[in-house]
């Protein structure tokens, strides 16, 4: 477990670094989130990746809140595995099918070498992950599919994966390059507006501050609005009323993130509008 130094729950390269350097010897496996589903913010994949594996340390991403926010580049950034679902940015819908990657020096697979070890890497062997050729065969001799593929334990439901593909089409009349791009201006005037409007706004209209890094290389699309105590509920019944939704994480965070495939900079202002409204009504009942 890696705990953040800071009142906000960053958590800085460098503290990842020093806390794997402390515990080098006895760790087996590494597992870190992508982007962090409290604070949005966007870990450096590369560089901890690289600083683990040169301790021999096997390291895995948890990217349930990275793929389909930010360009993922798993293979060349040599991650050994990485996991996630696809019901958020990727709107597969909730229950459908995860995702895994696994690199390709992990997905080997030799039936002819000596020692089980040699053939394959171990692993939870399920019948999906078998060798299309001999999966029916029944002799109770497991032979994986090279890749990821071999890692898989059931089929997944044809109904869910009709939808999913089709959110995956419109994700290909795009690129993840032009999404980020439009992600990262939607969040930046996200930000601006929360912050710094209307310009001459007393700070009781502003009960919150921001978790998430102010730096766009380090966030995603979401940006983690902290409530001074005892706003959280009353805020949320004024966004509910005006159709807004966003996400809550008890007991005074609110998590905002402007989708770039399908939300607009007149969202963002509108949204902005809203969430400011019911901050100052929501400050005027507390002083009741």
């Amino acid at each position: 477990m890696i705990e953040s130094q800071k009142a906000n729950a960053i958590l800085t390269t460098e503290h990842i670094l020093e806390t794997i350097d402390r515990h080098a010897d006895s760790t087996a496996l590494i597992l870190l989130p992508g982007i962090q589903f409290y604070t949005g913010q966007y870990l450096d994949i590369v560089n901890i990746t690289r600083y683990a594996h040169s301790k021999e340390i096997i390291i895995g991403w948890d990217c349930a809140h990275a793929a389909g926010n930010v360009e993922l580049r798993l293979h060349d950034w040599d991650v050994d595995f990485a996991v996630w679902c696809n019901y958020k940015y990727l709107n597969s819908g909730p229950g459908s099918i995860g995702a895994l990657f696994v690199h390709e020096k992990h997905g080997r697979v030799d039936m002819s070498a000596s020692t089980k070890e040699e053939r394959y890497r171990p692993r939870l062997c399920g019948w999906w992950g078998a060798d299309k050729q001999t999966r029916f065969e029944m002799d109770n001799n497991f032979v994986p599919r090279p890749g990821a593929a071999g890692y898989q334990l059931s089929n997944p439901s044809i109904l869910d994966l009709t939808a999913f593909i089709a959110s995956l089409e419109v994700f290909h009349m795009t690129s993840m390059a032009e999404l980020r791009r439009k992600s990262i201006s939607l969040t930046k005037y996200l930000e601006s507006l929360l912050l710094r409007f209307p310009i001459d706004a007393p700070p009781q209209d502003k009960p919150f501050t921001i978790l998430t890094p102010k730096n766009s290389d380090e966030r995603g699309a979401q940006l983690s609005v902290r409530l001074e105590p005892g706003l959280l509920d009353i805020i949320l019944k004024e966004l509910d009323s005006n159709g807004v939704v966003v996400d809550e994480r008890k007991p005074d965070v609110v998590r905002v993130a402007p989708a770039p495939l399908y939300n607009s900079f007149v969202d963002v202002w509108e949204f902005s509008q809203i969430f400011l409204e019911a901050c100052r009504k929501a400050v005027k009942q507390r002083e009741r």
